[in-house]
Protein backbone atom coordinates (compact mmCIF):
# COMPACT_ATOMS: atom_id res chain seq x y z
CA UNK A 1 0.00 0.00 0.00
CA UNK A 2 1.28 3.16 -1.19
CA UNK A 3 0.71 5.75 1.35
CA UNK A 4 1.12 10.14 0.84
CA UNK A 5 1.46 12.13 3.61
CA UNK A 6 0.41 15.51 3.40
CA UNK A 7 0.02 18.07 5.96
CA UNK A 8 -0.69 22.06 7.11
CA UNK A 9 -1.35 24.35 9.91
CA UNK A 10 -4.19 25.71 11.05
CA UNK A 11 -5.30 28.17 13.75
CA UNK A 12 -8.17 28.14 15.83
CA UNK A 13 -9.78 31.15 17.13
CA UNK A 14 -11.65 31.14 20.90
CA UNK A 15 -15.02 32.08 21.11
CA UNK A 16 -13.60 34.06 24.32
CA UNK A 17 -10.08 33.52 26.25
CA UNK A 18 -9.97 30.27 27.88
CA UNK A 19 -7.91 30.93 31.39
CA UNK A 20 -6.65 27.93 33.28
CA UNK A 21 -3.98 28.87 35.94
CA UNK A 22 -1.20 27.91 33.41
CA UNK A 23 -2.31 30.80 30.79
CA UNK A 24 -5.22 32.71 28.84
CA UNK A 25 -5.78 31.30 25.36
CA UNK A 26 -7.17 32.65 22.39
CA UNK A 27 -5.67 30.79 19.41
CA UNK A 28 -4.98 27.09 19.06
CA UNK A 29 -2.42 26.22 16.57
CA UNK A 30 -2.99 22.39 15.27
CA UNK A 31 -1.62 20.63 12.18
CA UNK A 32 -4.06 18.82 10.39
CA UNK A 33 -2.76 15.62 8.58
CA UNK A 34 -4.28 13.72 5.52
CA UNK A 35 -3.48 10.32 4.54
CA UNK A 36 -3.92 9.02 0.85
CA UNK A 37 -3.90 5.92 -0.52
CA UNK A 38 -2.40 6.48 -4.08
CA UNK A 39 -3.76 3.13 -5.64
CA UNK A 40 -7.53 4.04 -4.06
CA UNK A 41 -7.86 7.73 -3.52
CA UNK A 42 -9.07 6.70 -0.06
CA UNK A 43 -8.20 9.16 2.26
CA UNK A 44 -7.69 9.65 6.52
CA UNK A 45 -7.54 12.37 8.14
CA UNK A 46 -5.55 13.39 11.50
CA UNK A 47 -5.18 16.18 14.37
CA UNK A 48 -1.79 17.15 15.72
CA UNK A 49 -2.79 19.13 18.76
CA UNK A 50 -0.43 19.45 21.07
CA UNK A 51 -0.88 22.43 24.01
CA UNK A 52 1.93 24.77 24.47
CA UNK A 53 3.24 24.61 28.39
CA UNK A 54 1.61 21.01 28.90
CA UNK A 55 1.94 18.26 26.18
CA UNK A 56 5.55 17.02 25.88
CA UNK A 57 5.58 17.34 21.95
CA UNK A 58 9.09 19.03 20.69
CA UNK A 59 8.19 21.00 18.13
CA UNK A 60 11.48 20.71 16.08
CA UNK A 61 11.25 16.84 16.52
CA UNK A 62 7.58 17.02 14.67
CA UNK A 63 8.30 19.23 11.93
CA UNK A 64 11.33 17.09 10.96
CA UNK A 65 9.38 14.18 11.05
CA UNK A 66 6.55 15.58 8.82
CA UNK A 67 8.94 16.90 5.96
CA UNK A 68 10.99 13.14 6.23
CA UNK A 69 7.56 11.37 5.78
CA UNK A 70 5.68 12.10 3.14
CA UNK A 71 5.27 8.77 2.00
CA UNK A 72 4.68 6.36 4.64
CA UNK A 73 4.30 2.45 5.84
CA UNK A 74 1.05 2.04 7.35
CA UNK A 75 2.26 -1.29 9.21
CA UNK A 76 5.57 0.72 10.68
CA UNK A 77 4.71 4.22 10.70
CA UNK A 78 4.26 4.45 14.25
CA UNK A 79 7.13 3.14 15.47
CA UNK A 80 9.07 5.74 13.55
CA UNK A 81 7.40 8.02 16.19
CA UNK A 82 9.44 9.35 18.99
CA UNK A 83 8.04 9.11 22.63
CA UNK A 84 8.46 12.97 23.10
CA UNK A 85 6.04 13.75 20.24
CA UNK A 86 2.39 12.29 21.88
CA UNK A 87 0.28 14.56 19.57
CA UNK A 88 2.01 13.64 16.40
CA UNK A 89 1.33 9.85 17.45
CA UNK A 90 -2.18 10.25 17.98
CA UNK A 91 -3.10 12.45 14.91
CA UNK A 92 -1.32 9.65 12.71
CA UNK A 93 -2.90 6.79 14.51
CA UNK A 94 -6.48 8.83 14.11
CA UNK A 95 -5.94 8.79 10.38
CA UNK A 96 -4.75 5.54 9.47
CA UNK A 97 -7.67 4.11 11.52
CA UNK A 98 -9.80 6.62 9.10
CA UNK A 99 -7.95 5.06 5.87
CA UNK A 100 -8.83 1.71 6.93
CA UNK A 101 -12.54 2.54 7.45
CA UNK A 102 -15.35 1.53 5.55
CA UNK A 103 -17.38 5.00 5.75
CA UNK A 104 -15.23 8.45 6.07
CA UNK A 105 -14.66 9.43 9.58
CA UNK A 106 -15.97 6.68 11.01
CA UNK A 107 -13.25 5.33 13.16
CA UNK A 108 -14.96 2.93 15.21
CA UNK A 109 -18.86 2.16 13.96
CA UNK A 110 -21.28 1.29 16.55
CA UNK A 111 -24.66 2.91 18.28
CA UNK A 112 -22.66 6.41 18.73
CA UNK A 113 -22.16 6.67 15.40
CA UNK A 114 -25.33 5.43 13.91
CA UNK A 115 -26.97 8.07 16.57
CA UNK A 116 -28.65 5.92 18.57
CA UNK A 117 -26.61 6.25 21.93
CA UNK A 118 -25.18 9.36 23.30
CA UNK A 119 -21.90 10.23 25.68
CA UNK A 120 -22.59 11.51 28.72
CA UNK A 121 -20.56 14.57 29.48
CA UNK A 122 -19.63 17.31 32.08
CA UNK A 123 -20.67 20.54 31.50
CA UNK A 124 -17.17 23.35 31.71
CA UNK A 125 -16.97 26.36 33.84
CA UNK A 126 -14.27 28.33 32.59
CA UNK A 127 -12.08 30.68 34.90
CA UNK A 128 -13.37 33.92 34.54
CA UNK A 129 -14.76 36.65 36.94
CA UNK A 130 -16.53 35.57 39.57
CA UNK A 131 -19.89 37.25 38.32
CA UNK A 132 -19.64 35.05 34.95
CA UNK A 133 -18.51 31.62 36.13
CA UNK A 134 -22.25 32.30 38.17
CA UNK A 135 -23.52 32.51 34.83
CA UNK A 136 -21.99 30.19 33.06
CA UNK A 137 -22.53 27.76 36.32
CA UNK A 138 -26.39 28.56 36.18
CA UNK A 139 -26.47 28.24 32.19
CA UNK A 140 -25.36 24.82 32.27
CA UNK A 141 -27.62 23.57 34.72
CA UNK A 142 -30.67 25.13 32.89
CA UNK A 143 -29.32 23.35 30.02
CA UNK A 144 -29.81 19.84 31.32
CA UNK A 145 -26.19 19.19 32.52
CA UNK A 146 -25.98 16.97 36.11
CA UNK A 147 -22.31 17.42 36.07
CA UNK A 148 -20.15 20.51 36.21
CA UNK A 149 -16.46 21.11 36.47
CA UNK A 150 -14.90 24.00 37.30
CA UNK A 151 -10.70 25.31 36.92
CA UNK A 152 -10.17 27.05 40.39
CA UNK A 153 -7.18 28.61 41.57
CA UNK A 154 -5.74 31.18 39.29
CA UNK A 155 -8.28 33.97 40.95
CA UNK A 156 -8.30 34.08 44.33
CA UNK A 157 -9.66 31.03 46.20
CA UNK A 158 -11.79 32.36 48.58
CA UNK A 159 -14.46 34.12 46.37
CA UNK A 160 -14.08 30.70 44.02
CA UNK A 161 -14.97 28.91 47.28
CA UNK A 162 -17.83 31.25 47.72
CA UNK A 163 -19.30 30.94 44.47
CA UNK A 164 -19.16 27.07 44.69
CA UNK A 165 -21.10 27.53 48.25
CA UNK A 166 -24.29 29.43 47.00
CA UNK A 167 -23.94 27.09 43.75
CA UNK A 168 -24.25 24.21 46.30
CA UNK A 169 -26.88 26.21 48.31
CA UNK A 170 -29.23 25.87 45.62
CA UNK A 171 -28.47 22.64 44.24
CA UNK A 172 -27.42 19.66 46.45
CA UNK A 173 -25.34 16.58 45.67
CA UNK A 174 -27.91 14.63 44.46
CA UNK A 175 -28.85 16.55 41.52
CA UNK A 176 -25.12 18.38 40.88
CA UNK A 177 -22.08 16.41 40.82
CA UNK A 178 -19.37 19.56 40.69
CA UNK A 179 -16.12 18.77 39.80
CA UNK A 180 -13.14 21.03 40.30
CA UNK A 181 -9.65 21.05 38.32
CA UNK A 182 -6.65 23.15 39.97
CA UNK A 183 -4.09 22.18 37.37
CA UNK A 184 -1.89 22.03 39.74
CA UNK A 185 -2.41 25.61 41.36
CA UNK A 186 -1.50 24.43 45.21
CA UNK A 187 1.44 23.82 47.24
CA UNK A 188 1.86 21.27 50.24
CA UNK A 189 1.05 24.33 52.53
CA UNK A 190 -1.75 25.64 50.81
CA UNK A 191 -3.88 22.41 49.54
CA UNK A 192 -5.29 21.25 52.70
CA UNK A 193 -7.77 24.22 53.99
CA UNK A 194 -9.19 23.82 49.99
CA UNK A 195 -10.01 20.31 50.33
CA UNK A 196 -11.62 20.85 53.67
CA UNK A 197 -13.79 23.56 52.36
CA UNK A 198 -14.84 21.51 49.42
CA UNK A 199 -15.48 18.29 51.20
CA UNK A 200 -18.09 20.38 53.12
CA UNK A 201 -19.48 21.57 49.92
CA UNK A 202 -19.56 17.82 48.86
CA UNK A 203 -17.49 18.36 45.89
CA UNK A 204 -17.11 15.09 43.69
CA UNK A 205 -13.18 15.32 43.29
CA UNK A 206 -10.28 17.35 42.51
CA UNK A 207 -8.11 17.42 39.96
CA UNK A 208 -4.33 17.69 40.11
CA UNK A 209 -4.30 20.08 43.26
CA UNK A 210 0.03 19.85 43.11
CA UNK A 211 2.72 20.18 40.38
CA UNK A 212 2.88 17.02 38.49
CA UNK A 213 5.83 15.80 39.64
CA UNK A 214 5.70 16.66 43.71
CA UNK A 215 4.49 12.31 43.62
CA UNK A 216 5.56 12.88 47.02
CA UNK A 217 3.26 15.12 48.05
CA UNK A 218 0.43 13.92 45.90
CA UNK A 219 0.45 10.44 47.62
CA UNK A 220 0.10 12.38 50.84
CA UNK A 221 -2.88 14.54 49.19
CA UNK A 222 -4.31 11.25 48.01
CA UNK A 223 -3.75 9.36 51.69
CA UNK A 224 -5.58 12.54 53.81
CA UNK A 225 -7.93 14.26 51.26
CA UNK A 226 -11.46 14.17 52.47
CA UNK A 227 -12.09 14.20 48.57
CA UNK A 228 -11.06 11.80 46.01
CA UNK A 229 -8.01 12.81 43.97
CA UNK A 230 -7.92 12.53 40.24
CA UNK A 231 -4.35 12.90 38.39
CA UNK A 232 -4.33 14.56 35.35
CA UNK A 233 -1.04 16.26 33.93
CA UNK A 234 0.87 13.23 36.50
CA UNK A 235 0.05 11.09 33.67
CA UNK A 236 1.66 12.83 30.68
CA UNK A 237 5.10 11.81 29.16
CA UNK A 238 4.98 8.24 31.00
CA UNK A 239 5.44 6.18 28.24
CA UNK A 240 6.53 2.69 29.83
CA UNK A 241 4.47 0.54 31.56
CA UNK A 242 6.57 0.64 34.65
CA UNK A 243 6.49 4.24 35.32
CA UNK A 244 2.61 4.17 35.04
CA UNK A 245 2.77 1.34 37.23
CA UNK A 246 4.92 3.51 39.74
CA UNK A 247 2.79 6.35 39.40
CA UNK A 248 -0.57 4.81 40.53
CA UNK A 249 1.40 1.90 43.26
CA UNK A 250 3.26 4.98 45.09
CA UNK A 251 0.47 8.03 44.63
CA UNK A 252 -2.85 5.77 45.34
CA UNK A 253 -5.32 8.51 43.08
CA UNK A 254 -8.88 8.09 43.13
CA UNK A 255 -9.19 8.63 39.62
CA UNK A 256 -6.88 9.05 36.17
CA UNK A 257 -7.65 11.54 33.65
CA UNK A 258 -7.24 9.96 29.72
CA UNK A 259 -6.35 12.81 26.92
CA UNK A 260 -5.59 10.47 24.01
CA UNK A 261 -3.51 14.35 22.30
CA UNK A 262 -1.50 14.09 25.39
CA UNK A 263 -0.92 10.56 26.29
CA UNK A 264 0.34 9.46 22.92
CA UNK A 265 -3.31 8.09 20.98
CA UNK A 266 -5.46 5.51 22.14
CA UNK A 267 -3.28 2.58 22.45
CA UNK A 268 -1.53 4.16 25.80
CA UNK A 269 -5.14 5.21 27.11
CA UNK A 270 -6.22 1.57 26.99
CA UNK A 271 -2.99 0.60 28.75
CA UNK A 272 -3.96 3.40 31.44
CA UNK A 273 -7.19 1.88 31.87
CA UNK A 274 -5.92 -1.43 32.30
CA UNK A 275 -3.66 -0.85 34.64
CA UNK A 276 -5.99 1.66 36.92
CA UNK A 277 -9.27 -1.83 36.33
CA UNK A 278 -6.40 -3.53 38.48
CA UNK A 279 -5.93 -0.87 41.48
CA UNK A 280 -9.69 -0.39 41.41
CA UNK A 281 -9.16 3.54 40.11
CA UNK A 282 -11.39 4.77 38.72
CA UNK A 283 -11.24 7.09 35.09
CA UNK A 284 -12.92 9.36 32.52
CA UNK A 285 -11.67 10.43 29.06
CA UNK A 286 -10.87 14.44 28.28
CA UNK A 287 -10.75 16.04 25.04
CA UNK A 288 -7.78 18.75 25.09
CA UNK A 289 -8.92 21.45 23.12
CA UNK A 290 -8.48 19.72 20.05
CA UNK A 291 -10.96 20.72 17.12
CA UNK A 292 -14.10 18.48 16.10
CA UNK A 293 -11.69 16.72 13.93
CA UNK A 294 -9.76 15.11 16.72
CA UNK A 295 -12.95 15.08 19.01
CA UNK A 296 -15.10 13.16 16.67
CA UNK A 297 -12.29 10.79 16.66
CA UNK A 298 -12.11 10.90 20.97
CA UNK A 299 -15.53 10.78 21.25
CA UNK A 300 -15.97 7.52 19.06
CA UNK A 301 -13.16 5.76 20.76
CA UNK A 302 -14.52 6.58 24.13
CA UNK A 303 -18.06 5.51 23.10
CA UNK A 304 -16.57 1.58 22.20
CA UNK A 305 -15.61 2.18 26.27
CA UNK A 306 -19.58 1.66 27.67
CA UNK A 307 -19.19 4.37 29.86
CA UNK A 308 -21.09 5.55 32.66
CA UNK A 309 -19.46 8.43 34.46
CA UNK A 310 -19.91 11.66 32.43
CA UNK A 311 -16.58 12.09 30.28
CA UNK A 312 -14.73 15.94 29.64
CA UNK A 313 -16.19 15.61 25.98
CA UNK A 314 -17.88 18.93 25.90
CA UNK A 315 -14.84 20.94 24.40
CA UNK A 316 -16.56 21.63 20.39
CA UNK A 317 -18.24 25.10 20.62
CA UNK A 318 -15.19 26.56 22.03
CA UNK A 319 -13.56 28.04 18.34
CA UNK A 320 -15.04 30.39 15.91
CA UNK A 321 -13.88 28.33 13.11
CA UNK A 322 -14.14 25.31 14.09
CA UNK A 323 -14.61 22.68 11.52
CA UNK A 324 -18.41 21.76 10.87
CA UNK A 325 -19.40 18.03 12.24
CA UNK A 326 -22.26 15.64 13.13
CA UNK A 327 -21.46 16.32 16.17
CA UNK A 328 -24.08 17.71 18.92
CA UNK A 329 -24.53 18.34 22.41
CA UNK A 330 -28.55 17.81 23.83
CA UNK A 331 -28.55 18.00 27.58
CA UNK A 332 -25.90 16.31 28.88
CA UNK A 333 -25.12 14.18 26.18
CA UNK A 334 -22.35 14.23 23.43
CA UNK A 335 -24.34 12.90 20.23
CA UNK A 336 -23.45 12.10 16.53
CA UNK A 337 -26.25 12.71 14.06
CA UNK A 338 -25.96 10.60 10.99
CA UNK A 339 -28.05 12.81 8.76
CA UNK A 340 -25.27 15.46 8.82
CA UNK A 341 -22.32 14.94 6.98
CA UNK A 342 -18.86 16.05 6.92
CA UNK A 343 -18.10 19.33 4.72
CA UNK A 344 -14.40 17.50 2.64
CA UNK A 345 -14.11 20.76 1.24
CA UNK A 346 -12.96 22.01 4.73
CA UNK A 347 -10.21 19.74 5.02
CA UNK A 348 -9.29 20.07 1.31
CA UNK A 349 -8.91 24.28 1.93
CA UNK A 350 -6.51 23.49 5.39
CA UNK A 351 -4.12 21.57 3.09
CA UNK A 352 -3.96 23.55 0.03
CA UNK A 353 -3.44 26.51 2.37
Amino acid sequence: MDIELRWARYRLIFKTPAETSRSILTTHQITVLQLRDIKTGTVGWGEVAPLPGLSPDDPDSTERWLLENTAINPETVLNTIQDNCPALRFGVEMALRELSASRPHILFPGPFTEGREGIPINGLVWMDEIPEMERQFRSKIEAGFTCLKMKIGARDIQEELKLLSRIRSDYDDLNLEIRVDANGAFSRDTVFPVLEKLAELDIHSIEQPLSPDDLTGLAEVCARSPIPIALDESCIGLNETSDRIRLLDEVNPAFIILKPTLLGGFSPCESWIELAKERNIGWWVTSALESNLGLNAIAQWTATLSVIRPQGLGTGMLYTNNFSSPLTIQGEKLWMNPKIHWDEKQFAAVIRG
